[in-house]
Protein backbone atom coordinates (compact mmCIF):
# COMPACT_ATOMS: atom_id res chain seq x y z
CA UNK A 1 0.00 0.00 0.00
CA UNK A 2 1.44 3.43 -0.93
CA UNK A 3 2.41 5.62 2.01
CA UNK A 4 0.57 8.87 2.74
CA UNK A 5 3.67 10.78 1.70
CA UNK A 6 3.78 8.93 -1.62
CA UNK A 7 0.16 9.84 -2.28
CA UNK A 8 0.79 13.49 -1.35
CA UNK A 9 3.82 13.67 -3.64
CA UNK A 10 1.81 12.52 -6.67
CA UNK A 11 0.04 15.88 -6.72
CA UNK A 12 3.38 17.71 -6.76
CA UNK A 13 5.00 15.85 -9.66
CA UNK A 14 3.50 17.82 -12.59
CA UNK A 15 4.82 21.12 -11.19
CA UNK A 16 8.22 19.57 -10.38
CA UNK A 17 8.39 18.30 -13.96
CA UNK A 18 7.47 21.72 -15.37
CA UNK A 19 10.15 23.46 -13.27
CA UNK A 20 12.95 21.14 -14.40
CA UNK A 21 14.44 23.29 -17.15
CA UNK A 22 14.30 26.50 -15.12
CA UNK A 23 15.84 24.64 -12.20
CA UNK A 24 18.77 23.58 -14.37
CA UNK A 25 19.29 27.16 -15.47
CA UNK A 26 19.20 28.36 -11.85
CA UNK A 27 21.53 25.47 -10.85
CA UNK A 28 19.41 24.61 -7.81
CA UNK A 29 16.07 23.07 -6.94
CA UNK A 30 13.43 25.83 -6.67
CA UNK A 31 12.54 26.93 -3.15
CA UNK A 32 8.87 26.26 -3.88
CA UNK A 33 9.63 22.61 -4.64
CA UNK A 34 11.52 22.21 -1.36
CA UNK A 35 8.64 23.89 0.51
CA UNK A 36 6.08 21.59 -1.11
CA UNK A 37 8.10 18.45 -0.44
CA UNK A 38 8.63 19.56 3.17
CA UNK A 39 4.89 20.08 3.62
CA UNK A 40 4.24 16.64 2.10
CA UNK A 41 6.47 15.07 4.77
CA UNK A 42 9.26 13.80 2.52
CA UNK A 43 12.08 15.05 4.75
CA UNK A 44 10.55 13.63 7.93
CA UNK A 45 10.09 10.07 6.65
CA UNK A 46 13.26 8.77 8.36
CA UNK A 47 13.23 11.29 11.23
CA UNK A 48 12.74 10.06 14.82
CA UNK A 49 9.20 10.24 16.20
CA UNK A 50 10.64 12.04 19.22
CA UNK A 51 11.15 15.03 16.93
CA UNK A 52 7.86 14.85 14.98
CA UNK A 53 9.22 12.44 12.38
CA UNK A 54 7.51 9.44 10.82
CA UNK A 55 10.35 7.04 11.76
CA UNK A 56 9.10 5.04 8.79
CA UNK A 57 10.09 2.19 6.53
CA UNK A 58 13.11 3.09 4.36
CA UNK A 59 11.48 1.27 1.44
CA UNK A 60 8.60 3.75 1.58
CA UNK A 61 11.17 6.54 1.46
CA UNK A 62 12.87 5.04 -1.57
CA UNK A 63 9.49 4.68 -3.34
CA UNK A 64 8.87 8.39 -2.86
CA UNK A 65 12.35 9.29 -4.08
CA UNK A 66 11.96 7.12 -7.18
CA UNK A 67 8.73 8.93 -8.07
CA UNK A 68 10.25 12.40 -7.60
CA UNK A 69 13.37 11.52 -9.61
CA UNK A 70 11.20 10.17 -12.44
CA UNK A 71 9.74 13.67 -12.73
CA UNK A 72 13.07 15.48 -12.33
CA UNK A 73 16.43 13.89 -11.56
CA UNK A 74 17.91 16.82 -9.66
CA UNK A 75 14.89 17.27 -7.41
CA UNK A 76 14.87 13.52 -6.73
CA UNK A 77 18.58 13.55 -5.92
CA UNK A 78 18.32 16.44 -3.46
CA UNK A 79 15.20 14.95 -1.87
CA UNK A 80 17.07 11.68 -1.39
CA UNK A 81 20.34 12.90 0.09
CA UNK A 82 18.76 15.61 2.25
CA UNK A 83 15.97 13.20 3.20
CA UNK A 84 18.35 10.52 4.52
CA UNK A 85 20.18 12.89 6.86
CA UNK A 86 17.49 12.76 9.57
CA UNK A 87 18.21 9.03 9.77
CA UNK A 88 21.90 9.66 10.40
CA UNK A 89 21.23 12.54 12.76
CA UNK A 90 19.16 10.05 14.75
CA UNK A 91 22.44 8.21 15.44
CA UNK A 92 24.07 11.28 17.04
CA UNK A 93 23.88 12.06 20.76
CA UNK A 94 20.48 13.46 21.67
CA UNK A 95 21.97 16.87 22.44
CA UNK A 96 22.86 17.24 18.75
CA UNK A 97 19.39 16.16 17.64
CA UNK A 98 17.81 18.70 19.98
CA UNK A 99 19.98 21.50 18.60
CA UNK A 100 18.74 20.83 15.07
CA UNK A 101 15.09 19.91 15.63
CA UNK A 102 14.26 21.30 19.07
CA UNK A 103 12.73 24.52 17.75
CA UNK A 104 11.84 23.43 14.22
CA UNK A 105 11.43 19.76 13.20
CA UNK A 106 11.47 20.84 9.54
CA UNK A 107 15.09 22.01 9.76
CA UNK A 108 17.08 20.52 6.86
CA UNK A 109 20.67 19.24 6.77
CA UNK A 110 23.02 18.79 3.81
CA UNK A 111 26.32 16.86 3.75
CA UNK A 112 29.74 16.22 2.32
CA UNK A 113 31.25 13.06 3.78
CA UNK A 114 34.74 12.95 2.28
CA UNK A 115 37.18 13.64 5.15
CA UNK A 116 38.42 16.94 3.76
CA UNK A 117 38.48 18.70 7.12
CA UNK A 118 41.02 18.74 9.93
CA UNK A 119 39.76 18.38 13.51
CA UNK A 120 42.12 19.49 16.26
CA UNK A 121 41.13 18.50 19.82
CA UNK A 122 40.46 21.47 22.13
CA UNK A 123 38.66 21.82 25.47
CA UNK A 124 35.10 20.54 25.10
CA UNK A 125 35.44 19.40 21.51
CA UNK A 126 37.38 20.24 18.36
CA UNK A 127 38.50 23.05 16.12
CA UNK A 128 37.56 22.45 12.47
CA UNK A 129 39.04 23.84 9.26
CA UNK A 130 38.53 22.66 5.69
CA UNK A 131 36.73 22.83 2.36
CA UNK A 132 34.26 20.22 1.17
CA UNK A 133 32.68 19.71 -2.27
CA UNK A 134 29.39 18.28 -3.56
CA UNK A 135 27.03 19.37 -0.75
CA UNK A 136 23.77 18.82 -2.64
CA UNK A 137 20.90 21.09 -1.70
CA UNK A 138 23.03 23.08 0.75
CA UNK A 139 21.34 26.40 -0.08
CA UNK A 140 18.09 25.06 1.40
CA UNK A 141 19.69 23.74 4.61
CA UNK A 142 20.52 25.23 7.99
CA UNK A 143 23.08 22.60 9.06
CA UNK A 144 25.63 20.38 7.33
CA UNK A 145 27.19 16.98 8.07
CA UNK A 146 30.89 16.90 7.16
CA UNK A 147 33.61 14.28 7.16
CA UNK A 148 36.79 15.16 9.03
CA UNK A 149 39.88 13.50 10.46
CA UNK A 150 40.86 13.92 14.08
CA UNK A 151 44.55 14.80 14.15
CA UNK A 152 46.61 13.71 17.14
CA UNK A 153 49.59 15.46 18.79
CA UNK A 154 52.00 14.02 16.22
CA UNK A 155 49.92 15.34 13.32
CA UNK A 156 48.64 11.90 12.33
CA UNK A 157 44.94 11.00 11.90
CA UNK A 158 43.57 9.08 14.90
CA UNK A 159 39.83 8.95 14.05
CA UNK A 160 37.32 9.71 11.27
CA UNK A 161 34.26 11.65 12.38
CA UNK A 162 31.11 12.99 10.84
CA UNK A 163 30.56 16.41 12.41
CA UNK A 164 27.43 18.53 12.53
CA UNK A 165 27.89 22.24 11.80
CA UNK A 166 25.33 25.10 11.96
CA UNK A 167 24.90 27.55 9.07
CA UNK A 168 26.48 30.41 11.03
CA UNK A 169 29.82 28.58 11.09
CA UNK A 170 30.32 27.98 7.36
CA UNK A 171 30.11 29.71 4.02
CA UNK A 172 28.86 28.29 0.74
CA UNK A 173 31.09 28.75 -2.31
CA UNK A 174 28.98 28.85 -5.48
CA UNK A 175 30.98 26.57 -7.80
CA UNK A 176 28.32 24.22 -9.24
CA UNK A 177 28.67 24.37 -13.05
CA UNK A 178 28.24 20.84 -14.45
CA UNK A 179 26.68 18.79 -17.27
CA UNK A 180 24.41 16.56 -15.19
CA UNK A 181 22.36 16.92 -12.00
CA UNK A 182 22.68 20.60 -12.83
CA UNK A 183 19.94 21.73 -10.45
CA UNK A 184 21.26 20.04 -7.32
CA UNK A 185 23.24 23.09 -6.21
CA UNK A 186 26.01 20.81 -4.95
CA UNK A 187 28.30 23.64 -3.93
CA UNK A 188 31.36 23.78 -1.67
CA UNK A 189 31.31 24.25 2.11
CA UNK A 190 34.14 26.36 3.57
CA UNK A 191 35.08 26.52 7.27
CA UNK A 192 37.90 28.33 9.01
CA UNK A 193 38.52 27.45 12.67
CA UNK A 194 34.99 26.63 13.82
CA UNK A 195 34.43 25.17 17.28
CA UNK A 196 32.66 21.78 17.28
CA UNK A 197 31.43 20.56 20.69
CA UNK A 198 32.01 16.86 21.33
CA UNK A 199 28.33 15.94 21.11
CA UNK A 200 28.27 17.09 17.49
CA UNK A 201 30.77 14.46 16.39
CA UNK A 202 30.00 10.85 15.42
CA UNK A 203 32.78 8.31 14.95
CA UNK A 204 32.50 6.35 11.73
CA UNK A 205 33.85 3.34 13.60
CA UNK A 206 30.69 3.42 15.75
CA UNK A 207 28.51 3.82 12.68
CA UNK A 208 30.13 0.82 11.00
CA UNK A 209 29.77 -1.28 14.17
CA UNK A 210 26.06 -0.30 14.41
CA UNK A 211 26.63 1.01 17.94
CA UNK A 212 25.86 4.71 18.09
CA UNK A 213 24.83 6.98 20.99
CA UNK A 214 21.57 7.94 19.31
CA UNK A 215 20.31 4.38 19.54
CA UNK A 216 19.91 4.89 23.28
CA UNK A 217 17.02 7.28 22.63
CA UNK A 218 15.93 6.10 19.18
CA UNK A 219 15.46 2.40 19.72
CA UNK A 220 13.52 1.36 16.62
CA UNK A 221 14.85 -1.14 14.10
CA UNK A 222 15.29 1.69 11.58
CA UNK A 223 18.32 3.07 13.44
CA UNK A 224 20.02 -0.32 13.61
CA UNK A 225 20.43 -0.63 9.85
CA UNK A 226 23.90 -0.29 8.25
CA UNK A 227 24.96 3.09 6.90
CA UNK A 228 26.46 1.21 3.94
CA UNK A 229 22.99 0.04 2.93
CA UNK A 230 20.77 2.99 3.84
CA UNK A 231 22.97 5.77 2.50
CA UNK A 232 24.21 3.89 -0.58
CA UNK A 233 20.63 3.01 -1.58
CA UNK A 234 19.86 6.69 -1.16
CA UNK A 235 22.25 7.32 -4.06
CA UNK A 236 20.92 4.54 -6.28
CA UNK A 237 17.17 5.03 -5.71
CA UNK A 238 17.00 8.39 -7.55
CA UNK A 239 19.07 7.02 -10.44
CA UNK A 240 16.58 4.18 -10.85
CA UNK A 241 13.88 6.85 -10.73
CA UNK A 242 15.61 8.78 -13.52
CA UNK A 243 15.65 5.60 -15.61
CA UNK A 244 11.96 5.00 -14.88
CA UNK A 245 11.14 8.56 -15.92
CA UNK A 246 13.12 8.12 -19.13
CA UNK A 247 11.28 4.85 -19.83
CA UNK A 248 7.84 6.36 -19.26
CA UNK A 249 8.62 9.38 -21.45
CA UNK A 250 10.14 7.21 -24.17
CA UNK A 251 7.19 4.83 -24.42
CA UNK A 252 4.67 7.66 -24.48
CA UNK A 253 6.57 9.62 -27.14
CA UNK A 254 7.40 6.67 -29.37
CA UNK A 255 3.87 5.29 -29.58
CA UNK A 256 3.04 7.71 -32.39
CA UNK A 257 6.47 8.59 -33.75
CA UNK A 258 7.17 7.70 -37.39
CA UNK A 259 10.67 7.02 -38.72
CA UNK A 260 10.79 8.51 -42.20
CA UNK A 261 14.13 6.86 -43.01
CA UNK A 262 12.51 3.45 -42.39
CA UNK A 263 9.75 3.96 -44.93
CA UNK A 264 7.31 5.64 -42.58
CA UNK A 265 7.24 2.80 -40.09
CA UNK A 266 5.95 3.64 -36.64
CA UNK A 267 8.51 3.05 -33.88
CA UNK A 268 5.79 1.14 -32.03
CA UNK A 269 5.78 -1.40 -34.87
CA UNK A 270 9.56 -1.89 -34.93
CA UNK A 271 10.52 -5.29 -33.43
CA UNK A 272 14.02 -4.03 -32.59
CA UNK A 273 12.48 -1.17 -30.62
CA UNK A 274 10.37 -3.77 -28.81
CA UNK A 275 13.51 -5.61 -27.73
CA UNK A 276 15.25 -2.45 -26.50
CA UNK A 277 12.23 -1.37 -24.49
CA UNK A 278 11.96 -4.85 -22.98
CA UNK A 279 15.63 -4.89 -22.00
CA UNK A 280 15.39 -1.44 -20.43
CA UNK A 281 12.25 -2.33 -18.49
CA UNK A 282 13.79 -5.55 -17.22
CA UNK A 283 16.95 -3.80 -16.01
CA UNK A 284 14.95 -1.11 -14.21
CA UNK A 285 12.75 -3.70 -12.52
CA UNK A 286 15.71 -5.88 -11.53
CA UNK A 287 17.56 -2.92 -10.02
CA UNK A 288 14.53 -1.86 -8.03
CA UNK A 289 13.44 -5.27 -6.79
CA UNK A 290 16.91 -6.08 -5.48
CA UNK A 291 17.29 -2.73 -3.73
CA UNK A 292 13.92 -3.05 -1.99
CA UNK A 293 14.32 -6.77 -1.30
CA UNK A 294 17.69 -6.41 0.42
CA UNK A 295 16.51 -3.49 2.53
CA UNK A 296 13.43 -5.39 3.68
CA UNK A 297 15.50 -8.43 4.55
CA UNK A 298 17.88 -6.35 6.65
CA UNK A 299 14.87 -4.76 8.37
CA UNK A 300 13.56 -8.20 9.30
CA UNK A 301 16.80 -8.93 11.13
CA UNK A 302 16.84 -5.64 13.03
CA UNK A 303 13.16 -5.92 13.93
CA UNK A 304 13.88 -9.36 15.39
CA UNK A 305 16.81 -7.97 17.36
CA UNK A 306 19.26 -10.13 15.40
CA UNK A 307 22.59 -9.30 13.82
CA UNK A 308 22.50 -8.73 10.08
CA UNK A 309 24.73 -11.37 8.41
CA UNK A 310 27.78 -9.97 6.70
CA UNK A 311 26.79 -11.94 3.59
CA UNK A 312 23.57 -9.92 3.38
CA UNK A 313 25.36 -6.62 3.93
CA UNK A 314 27.78 -7.49 1.13
CA UNK A 315 24.92 -8.55 -1.13
CA UNK A 316 23.15 -5.26 -0.49
CA UNK A 317 26.22 -3.33 -1.66
CA UNK A 318 26.71 -5.67 -4.63
CA UNK A 319 23.15 -5.12 -5.79
CA UNK A 320 23.25 -1.40 -5.06
CA UNK A 321 26.15 -0.74 -7.43
CA UNK A 322 24.69 -3.14 -10.00
CA UNK A 323 21.37 -1.30 -9.60
CA UNK A 324 23.02 1.95 -10.61
CA UNK A 325 24.78 0.20 -13.48
CA UNK A 326 21.54 -1.37 -14.73
CA UNK A 327 19.67 1.93 -14.49
CA UNK A 328 22.33 3.77 -16.49
CA UNK A 329 22.45 1.01 -19.11
CA UNK A 330 18.67 1.18 -19.50
CA UNK A 331 18.81 4.94 -20.05
CA UNK A 332 21.54 4.40 -22.68
CA UNK A 333 19.27 1.95 -24.52
CA UNK A 334 16.33 4.33 -24.45
CA UNK A 335 18.52 7.24 -25.54
CA UNK A 336 19.72 5.23 -28.54
CA UNK A 337 16.21 4.08 -29.42
CA UNK A 338 14.93 7.67 -29.31
CA UNK A 339 16.97 8.68 -32.35
CA UNK A 340 18.32 12.14 -33.16
CA UNK A 341 15.48 13.97 -31.42
CA UNK A 342 16.81 12.83 -28.08
CA UNK A 343 19.76 15.21 -28.59
CA UNK A 344 17.59 18.31 -28.27
CA UNK A 345 18.42 20.24 -25.10
CA UNK A 346 15.66 19.96 -22.52
CA UNK A 347 14.32 16.70 -23.90
CA UNK A 348 13.40 14.44 -20.94
CA UNK A 349 15.49 11.59 -22.35
CA UNK A 350 18.50 13.83 -22.82
CA UNK A 351 18.18 15.20 -19.29
CA UNK A 352 17.74 11.74 -17.76
CA UNK A 353 20.81 10.55 -19.67
CA UNK A 354 22.94 13.38 -18.27
CA UNK A 355 21.55 13.08 -14.75
CA UNK A 356 21.90 9.29 -14.52
CA UNK A 357 25.49 9.39 -15.75
CA UNK A 358 26.30 12.22 -13.33
CA UNK A 359 24.83 10.28 -10.41
CA UNK A 360 26.75 7.17 -11.38
CA UNK A 361 30.11 8.78 -10.58
CA UNK A 362 29.24 9.25 -6.89
CA UNK A 363 31.71 7.43 -4.63
CA UNK A 364 28.95 5.05 -3.48
CA UNK A 365 28.78 3.73 -7.06
CA UNK A 366 32.33 2.39 -7.27
CA UNK A 367 31.13 -0.75 -9.07
CA UNK A 368 34.32 -2.77 -9.40
CA UNK A 369 35.33 -2.12 -5.79
CA UNK A 370 32.07 -3.50 -4.41
CA UNK A 371 31.80 -6.40 -6.80
CA UNK A 372 35.34 -7.38 -5.82
CA UNK A 373 34.41 -7.01 -2.14
CA UNK A 374 31.47 -9.36 -2.62
CA UNK A 375 33.73 -11.82 -4.43
CA UNK A 376 36.22 -11.77 -1.55
CA UNK A 377 33.40 -12.59 0.83
CA UNK A 378 32.15 -15.40 -1.39
CA UNK A 379 35.61 -16.99 -1.24
CA UNK A 380 35.75 -16.65 2.53
CA UNK A 381 38.46 -13.98 2.60
CA UNK A 382 38.55 -11.46 5.45
CA UNK A 383 36.82 -8.15 4.76
CA UNK A 384 37.13 -4.97 6.81
CA UNK A 385 35.36 -1.96 5.34
CA UNK A 386 33.32 0.71 7.08
CA UNK A 387 30.90 1.04 4.16
CA UNK A 388 29.46 -2.49 4.30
Amino acid sequence: MPSKVFEAVQDLLPAIRERAIAAEQARRVPAESIAELTAAGVFRMLQPKRYAGAEGDPCDFYEVIKAIAAADGSTGWVSSVVGVHPWQLGLFPDAAQKEVWGDDPDTLVSSSYAPMGKLTPVDGGYELTGRWSFSSGCDHCQWVLLGALVVGPEGKPVDFLTVLIPRRDYTIADVWDVMGLCATGSNDIVIEKAFVPSHRGLSFNDVSALKCPGQEVNGSALYKLPFGTIFSNTITAPIIGMAQGAYDSHVETMRERVRVSYGGQKVAQDPFAHVRVARAASDIDAAWLQLIGNTREEMRYTEAGEEIPKELRLRARRDQVRGTERAVESVDLLFKNSGGRSLKSGNPIERAWRDAHAGSVHAANDTERWLAMYGKGAFGLEIEDAMI
